[in-house]
C-alpha cells in the first residue's frame, strides 16, 4: 500500500521512498532534560510511536533514534538553581522522561543517545566545517557562517535577509554576521567543559543532533521529526551544518506535529497552564490522553480542556463498552480464543491502513474502529463473525496503542480521576459486595432492598447494567 507523508521541506504530501529498500530510518529531536516532560512532549511521542507501528505493519525494518539533550543553557541554569550537577539533573530527568513515556504506552526508541556521550564527534564535525570555510573561531567560540550555505531557510521558508530583524537571531559582537550561530561555546566559569582545538568549552545546541543522527543513521536518512517549534532555528541549522559537513542531503522527509493549547491558550508556565505528564496521569486515564491526542491529525493544533476530554472519554467508553458486552456474553475460553486467534477482517484492516497511509490520518482510522464497534453490538456474541470483529477491533486498537486494558477493568476507574466521589466513594470490593447483595435480594424478590442498593450505587457514581443474567458495573 502506498504511503504518503506531508513533508515540511516541500509543503506537500509525498509518496514515501526509503533510502534503502525495506528499511526506514527515523530521528526525533528528544527532550532537553532540565525538567519533567509536559503535554507537548506527550503528543510528539504518541504520534511518532504510532508512525513506527505503521511502518512495521507495512513490513519495514525500522530504526528509530530519539536523543536526550543533557547539556545546554537551560540545563546549566537549572542545575545552579537546584545546586546539583548538570549530570545529576540529567540522570533524574531522563528517568522521569522514561517513566512518563511508559505511562502513556509509548515504546522506547531503538537507540536513545545522550549528547554528552558524543562530544568528540561534535568536535570532529565542527573542525571539518572550519577546515572547509563554513565555520570560524572567535574568542574561543566557533560559529557557523550561515551565508556560506546557499539554501539556508529552505525548511522554514524564511528569507535570510529578513532574519536580521527577527527576534530569535542572537546578536554577538564576536560574530562576523548576526545570523551566524554557535557550534562550540567558549568556557565560562561554573559551566561544564571539555577540551577542544579552540580551548575549553561545550557544544552549541544544534550540532548534537547532526552528529548523533549521522552516527546511527548515516549521512542521509529517511525521516526527521519534531514539533513545529523546532523548525526554526533548530532544524534549519541542523540541515545547514549537516549538508555542509557531509556534502549530502541530510533528511529526505521532515515531519512536524502541531502544538497544544490549553483552554485555547498556548501552553506556558508564565500563564499558569503548564501541564506535566505526571500531573495529567494522576487526573486522567493515560489511555484517554492517548486517545484524545490521536483523535486529531498530528499536524493540527489541539486544545486540551476538560470538555474535550469528556467527549473523548465518551467515545473511548463506547468502544470499550462494545468489547465488554462481548466478553460478558461468552465464556472466558471463547473470549480468549477470539482475542488471540480470531481472523483479521480484510476490509476494515485495509480501510484502517489506508487512513494511516494518508499522512497518519488517525481520526479516520479511529472511525473504522467505531464502525466495527457498532457492528459488534448488533451481532450474536456466540457467532464466528462476532469473534472476528472483536479480534479486529483489538488489533486495530493495538496499532494505535489503545484498547490494551481488559474491558471489564476499564470501567472500574472513573473517566476522569478528579471526578470520583470522595467521602462516599466505594472500593471495587465494596461494589462487588453490594452487587452480590442486590443479586440475592432480587432472587428473594426483595425488590425494596434491590432498589435501595441500586440507589446507593448510583449515589456513588456507579452505573450498573443487568445483562444476560449478569450484572456489570462501571464508574461514571
Amino acid at each position: 500500500m502506498e504511503l504518503r507523508l506531508y513533508n515540511t521541506l516541500t509543503n506537500q504530501k509525498e509518496v514515501f521512498k526509503p533510502v534503502e529498500p525495506g528499511k526506514v530510518k527515523i530521528y526525533t529531536c528528544g527532550v532537553t532534560v532540565y525538567d519533567h516532560c509536559h503535554l507537548g512532549h506527550a503528543r510528539g511521542g504518541i504520534n511518532f510511536d504510532v508512525m513506527r507501528n505503521v511502518f512495521s505493519a507495512l513490513g519495514y525494518d525500522v530504526t528509530y533514534v530519539k536523543n536526550y539533550t543533557d547539556i545546554d543553557d537551560k540545563m546549566i541554569a537549572r542545575s545552579i538553581e537546584r545546586n546539583i550537577s548538570v549530570s545529576e539533573l540529567a540522570k533524574e530527568n531522563i528517568e522521569s522522561h522514561d517513566e512518563d513515556m511508559a505511562a502513556l504506552g509509548i515504546n522506547p526508541p531503538d537507540i536513545a543517545p545522550r549528547a554528552t556521550d558524543y562530544i568528540q564527534g561534535m568536535i570532529d564535525m565542527i573542525q571539518g566545517l572550519v577546515d572547509r570555510g563554513f565555520a570560524y573561531e572567535s574568542n574561543g567560540t566557533v560559529y557557523f557562517r550561515v551565508r556560506r550555505y546557499a539554501e539556508y531557510g529552505k525548511l522554514s521558508g524564511k528569507n535570510i535577509d529578513d532574519l536580521l530583524s527577527g527576534a530569535r537571531v542572537e546578536v554577538d559582537s564576536d560574530k562576523e554576521d548576526p545570523l551566524d550561530f554557535a557550534l562550540w561555546k567558549g568556557y565560562k566559569p561554573g559551566e561544564p567543559k571539555w577540551e577542544s582545538p579552540w580551548g575549553e568549552g561545550r557544544p552549541g545546541w544544534h550540532i548534537e543532533c547532526s552528529v548523533m543522527s549521522k552516527q546511527y543513521l548515516g549521512d542521509t536518512f529517511d525521516i526527521h521529526t519534531g514539533g513545529t517549534d523546532l523548525i526554526f532555528p533548530h532544524h534549519e541549522n541542523e540541515i545547514a551544518q549537516s549538508e555542509c559537513a557531509n556534502g549530502k542531503t541530510y533528511a529526505n522527509y521532515w515531519m512536524h506535529n502541531g502544538m497544544i493549547k490549553i483552554q485555547s491558550q498556548k501552553m506556558s508556565k508564565s500563564l499558569g497552564n503548564f501541564a506535566t505528564i505526571k500531573d495529567l496521569v494522576k487526573q486522567y486515564k493515560p489511555e484517554l490522553i492517548r486517545f484524545f491526542t490521536l483523535s486529531s491529525q498530528y499536524r493540527q493544533s489541539i486544545d486540551f480542556n476538560k470538555e474535550a476530554l469528556e467527549k473523548s472519554a465518551e467515545g473511548l467508553d463506547r468502544i470499550y463498552g462494545g468489547l465488554e458486552k462481548f466478553i460478558s456474553s461468552v465464556s472466558e475460553e471463547v473470549a480468549t480464543a477470539a482475542k488471540n486467534d480470531g481472523n483479521l477482517l480484510d476490509n476494515p484492516w485495509n480501510e484502517f491502513l489506508a487512513a494511516m497511509c494518508d499522512d497518519l490520518n488517525t481520526p479516520k482510522a479511529i472511525s473504522v474502529i467505531f464502525e466495527l464497534t457498532r457492528k459488534l453490538n448488533t451481532l450474536d456474541a456466540e457467532s464466528r463473525e462476532a469473534a472476528d470483529v472483536y479480534h479486529t477491533i483489538l488489533r486495530l486498537g493495538d496499532m494505535l496503542g489503545l484498547l490494551r486494558i481488559p474491558p471489564d477493568q476499564w470501567f472500574k476507574t472513573p473517566r476522569i480521576k478528579g471526578d470520583e466521589p470522595s467521602a462516599d466513594g466505594l472500593s471495587d470490593a465494596e461494589i462487588d459486595d453490594l452487587i452480590e447483595k442486590r443479586k440475592q435480594a432480587r432472587a428473594d424478590k426483595d425488590w425494596a432492598l434491590a432498589d435501595q442498593i441500586r440507589d446507593q450505587l448510583q449515589a456513588a457514581s456507579i452505573h450498573i447494567e443487568d445483562r444476560d443474567g449478569k450484572t456489570v458495573w462501571r464508574r461514571k
